[in-house]
């Protein structure tokens, strides 16, 4: 089974920018859907951005415009580029895949975010 390792979280300040990077330890390619999600103190999980089926992109209204999700298939790595942070954005982001054939969930461990205002 494949698995996921976030990396690049951080404190930043209000305004200020972070870029987070998932590393899969084998192809992406076979993932349906591959992107980022998060969880914020007493709140659940959501869904912040994600590739879908290979080609369409998927954001959450609130991230729209600010964060970014690309990938790096030679790699195996997933990125969330995060710019004009706001305090709402922290929590902690987890990296997850989604395998239809065998339909299977993989979480990475999570990496956490904290914006200070």
């Amino acid at each position: 089974q494949v698995q996921l390792v976030e990396s690049g979280g951080g404190l930043v300040q209000a305004g200020g920018s972070l870029r987070l990077s998932c590393a899969a330890s084998g192809s992406i390619f076979s993932f349906n859907v591959i992107g980022w999600y998060r969880q914020a103190p007493g709140k659940q999980r959501e869904l912040v951005a994600a590739f879908i089926n290979g080609g369409g992109i998927s954001y959450a209204d609130s991230v729209k415009g600010r964060f970014t999700i690309s990938r790096d298939n030679a790699k195996n790595t997933v990125y969330l580029q995060m710019n004009s942070l706001k305090s709402e954005d922290t929590g902690v982001y987890y990296c997850s895949a989604f395998e239809g054939r065998v339909r299977t969930t993989t979480w990475g461990q999570g990496t956490q975010v904290t914006v200070s205002s």
